[in-house]
């Protein structure tokens, strides 16, 4: 069972599909292994749950 997990700010359904679509493509063609067996983990970090240099991102916006 490969796993690609991801990491980003909130996205719409719409680019999730893309991004799930695109990165299993590209690791089955890489590695040679099925696309049927990869699992894209995607997780959403609000900016308030990000810290940058000692600051929440949300404070540097």
């Amino acid at each position: 069972m490969p796993v690609i997990t991801f990491e980003t700010s909130p996205i719409s359904k719409e680019q999730k599909r893309k991004v799930v679509e695109g990165f299993t493509k590209v690791a089955s063609e890489s590695t040679g292994i099925p696309e049927g067996a990869f699992y894209v983990f995607i997780k959403e970090n609000e900016s308030d749950n990000v810290g940058v240099g000692g600051r929440l991102l949300s404070d540097k916006k």
